[in-house]
């Protein structure tokens, strides 16, 4: 990932060289996933565009864009356009701002009429969602309004009905219930974005006279660095974890040389209540599943020993992995990475050491180590980098710390067993084999769009997407969860097959969450999809491999259920199976399949 691309990047840099980076990102080589967006905008779009495409860049994502004529998000979206049809997009961003809103009131209405205006601008973008959801069944992000650029009333005009910022409060309290009652459908917080810019400089009258641009043009980045966190977050790209160094980071001085008592964290002065605050929050991100670990250049007894202070707010038990040693910081990033099975880019390196960072993202391609100063600085650039947007939030996110520090355990029973289907079974697993349901709609898109490794096809699915094919006979849809005596790994293996002709299959989608590789469950819903297959009647499984930069690992999965090669072309591979031949090889997990 390109430095200058995150928080806090110089927006006029981007503005003026967004050709040249974006040509950079392209050459870096990356496994870009191609994606369609169309922007409906209230008014010019250009730029936001451009610098959507570096972010999303950044991000792993290619966008290809539609981009409405200037103010024609409403027509674009309730009436027939067999251009945006033909475009069929995998997203659609409804760029608007306050001045779009028709009709403010009047001093002299009442209140009766202030509400009837409210219905009325309400209405009008209601009817835009409705549209864009039966006619395309993609996700929607919409703009909720930023403040007015002056007060008619000055401070009333946030109590008052007639005020225009009351009005703007009410508007947007109804966006944000629309969005909590709707799947696939998201708020872009333009009234906080403005807010933390400055309103002032943002709602700058002359960009709108001059470009038809609805704000400042130097704030443009930040409305589409905010856009883009939400799309990659859609698609499966956020980060899932810190690494975080110890001395000067979590706490004030160096525990080595200072001990314990000298080290500054808590509420006796300044500079230790900026630590402590940090540490809060980093906490109150376990809340959402992010985890949290330690890689510091430090003695492991002296690392506990912090983290046991009195006033700090963190504690060992807060941490999956602690790396507290000399070896190089890379080196143990890497390790905490593997252990956890998680690639190194879904990490965040979160040090003060300019040095560290730079040898763990030149070491490490992909990882993120956002610039650190001042120390009262540091939530605020880690939490504007928007690493862990959140689209959707499911029961297994919020179990997810408890998740991997069960599988800790695991690792720490498997030592003990020198034969490992013996180790197995001493799990004492059990699989739940089920049809899609719609309680898991939401987490099997979001494993199909988070999962790179484990995954044969790569293709990627809105929660629409898997309603519409839970419901079409001519699919057959599987979900798995696992649980063992340490606990439950929640939903980690989702497979789709399609239909083709009377006896044939083919299977669209397998993916597995990482954590619970070998464990076998492959093999579990393996013989569950067969026996499905053969239920319908179906006599041959033809199954596809299509390679990435991340799944090397599933290129023989089809040769390991007894699939015979027909093809290869460009890396490409495609199996078929005799259903009548295939054997069960799920030996360790008891499937519940009621």
């Amino acid at each position: 990932m390109l430095k200058e691309l995150l928080y806090p990047f110089d927006p006029n840099h981007l503005l003026e060289n967004k050709r040249k980076i974006k040509k950079q990102l392209l050459e870096e080589g990356a496994s870009f996933v191609e994606k369609k967006i169309a922007i409906l905008g209230g008014s010019t779009t250009a730029a936001i565009k451009q610098m959507m495409e570096l972010f999303l860049l950044n991000n792993g994502i290619r966008p290809e864009f539609y981009e409405s004529e200037y103010n024609k998000f409403y027509e674009d979206a309730v009436f027939d356009n067999e251009e945006l049809k033909q475009f069929a997009p995998d997203i659609i961003y409804v760029c608007t701002s306050n001045r779009n809103i028709t009709s403010y009131p009047q001093l002299n209405d009442d209140e009766e009429t202030v509400n009837r205006l409210l219905e009325t601008e309400y209405d009008k973008f209601h009817s835009v969602w409705t549209s864009l959801k039966e006619r395309y069944g993609c996700p929607i992000i919409q703009n909720n309004f930023e403040l007015p650029m002056y007060r008619l009333m000055g401070n009333r005009e946030a109590s008052d009905v007639h005020g225009k910022v009351h009005f703007i409060h009410e508007l947007n309290n109804r966006f944000a219930d629309y969005a909590q009652k709707n799947d696939n459908f998201y708020l872009c917080d333009l009234e906080y974005i403005s807010a933390d810019y400055g309103l002032k400089e943002w709602s700058d009258p002359f960009y709108f006279h001059m470009y038809k641009y609805a704000m400042n043009v130097n704030a443009i980045p930040y409305l589409s660095f905010n856009v883009a966190n939400i799309i990659k977050s859609i698609f499966g790209k956020n980060k899932k974890g810190f690494v975080l160094d110890l001395d000067n980071t979590l706490w004030g001085g160096v525990i080595g040389d200072d001990g314990v008592e000298g080290i500054k964290v808590g509420p006796e002065e300044p500079e230790g209540q900026f630590y402590a605050e940090f540490q809060r929050y980093l906490k109150e991100h376990k809340q959402l599943g992010i985890i949290l670990n330690i890689d510091s250049k430090n003695e492991y007894e002296n690392a506990i020993a912090g983290l046991k202070h009195p006033d700090s707010e963190l504690s060992e038990d807060d941490f999956i992995e602690i790396k507290a040693n000399w070896d190089p910081k890379d080196r143990n990033f890497e390790e905490i990475a593997r252990e956890l099975d998680l690639l190194p880019e879904s990490l965040v390196f979160v040090d003060d050491n300019p040095a560290e960072r730079h040898i763990v993202t030149e070491q490490l391609k992909g990882v993120c180590a956002p610039e650190l100063d001042v120390t009262q600085h540091f939530i605020q650039y880690l939490d504007r980098n928007g690493f862990f947007e959140v689209t959707t939030l499911s029961k297994d996110d919020l179990k997810r710390n408890e998740m991997y520090k069960e599988n800790m355990e695991r690792v720490k029973a498997q030592a003990s067993f020198t034969d490992y289907k013996d180790y197995l079974l001493s799990l004492q697993m059990q699989g739940i084999i089920k049809p899609f349901e719609p309680m898991y709609y939401e987490r099997i898109s979001q494993l199909s769009n988070k999962s790179n490794q484990y995954n044969l096809t790569t293709r990627r699915y809105t929660v629409n997407d898997i309603e519409a094919m839970a419901n079409d006979e001519k699919f057959i849809t599987l979900y798995g969860k696992l649980l063992d005596r340490f606990g439950d790994n929640g939903l980690v293996t989702v497979t789709i097959g399609q239909l083709e002709g009377n006896d044939v299959c083919r299977i669209t989608l397998w993916i597995m969450s990482c954590r619970v590789l070998k464990r076998d469950m492959e093999y579990a819903m393996m013989d569950k999809f067969v026996r499905r297959c053969k239920e319908k009647g179906i006599r041959t499984i033809i199954g596809d491999y299509y390679p990435t930069a991340k799944n090397a690992m599933v290129k023989e999965f089809y040769a390991l259920h007894g699939f015979t090669k027909e093809a290869e072309d460009d890396g490409h591979t495609v199996w078929t199976l005799n259903v009548d031949d295939y054997m069960n090889k799920n030996e360790v997990i008891e499937v519940n399949d009621d």
